[in-house]
């Protein structure tokens, strides 16, 4: 095993420690350990795919800086820092599938509009029996649920038409980001933040495990392209 490896892996390690720490300061609402670990969490992950990968993207080292933005602004509880952190993310997201068509060339349109629809539908009902959300908030709110229809309509799509490892990892990634979606949504709008101890380290689960997914996706894609 070369040094690189052993590098990754170790970072590997780091990782899943950042991530437990981070999640146990989520929970006991500590905010010293919270600002400290929660950005460090896409900049560990920044680190590994700089580390394995022989291609880096610059595309994806800015998504996952832009994750790094995102995670921060969700630190403090008010409408501004949401509306602030969902703009972001909305920048993100675009990037994000923006990269995912770059790497899957062969995207067939005809299956990601099917795959796309169901996603679109529920996230505009859950958008539209909100019961109540900062209004300078509605109309990215309304991107963000059109974006991740799409993202998980492109993750779908791609596995069924070609069910390969790279695909699998990047569905598995899409459908914990769909969760993330569920679980932010209804702490932020539906429960007023009553259960926030809960929900709180349940998204911050959500968000690491699906962006470790999709750090191992690109590296496969990477592999592919090859």
């Amino acid at each position: 095993m070369n040094n690189r490896k052993v590098l990754t892996k170790n970072l590997m390690y780091l990782f899943f420690m950042v991530f437990i720490i981070e999640v146990t300061a989520e929970y006991l609402v500590f905010k010293p350990l919270i600002l400290i670990f929660k950005p460090l969490i896409p900049l560990v992950i920044i680190m590994m795919y700089l580390f394995e990968s022989e291609i880096k993207s610059k595309i994806y080292v800015l998504i996952m800086f832009l994750s790094l933005v995102t995670n921060l602004l969700f630190i403090p509880n008010t409408d501004q820092a949401l509306f602030y952190a969902l703009l972001v993310f909305t920048l993100h997201r675009i990037l994000l599938i923006i990269f995912i068509l770059k790497m899957n060339k062969k995207t067939d349109f005809v299956p990601l509009i099917i795959a796309t629809l169901p996603f679109l539908i529920v996230f505009s009902y859950l958008y539209f029996e909100t019961p109540t959300f900062p209004e300078n908030n509605s109309i990215i709110l309304i991107v963000q649920n059109v974006l991740i229809s799409i993202f998980v309509g492109i993750s779908l799509s791609g596995y069924v038409m070609n069910d390969n490892k790279q695909n699998s990892i990047l569905l598995i990634s899409a459908l914990l980001f769909v969760l993330l979606q569920f679980s932010v949504f209804i702490e932020k709008f539906y429960l007023e933040n009553e259960y926030s101890q809960v929900l709180r380290p349940l998204s911050m689960s959500l968000n690491a495990m699906a962006f470790f997914s999709f750090y191992r996706y690109v590296i496969e894609a990477e592999k592919a392209i090859k």
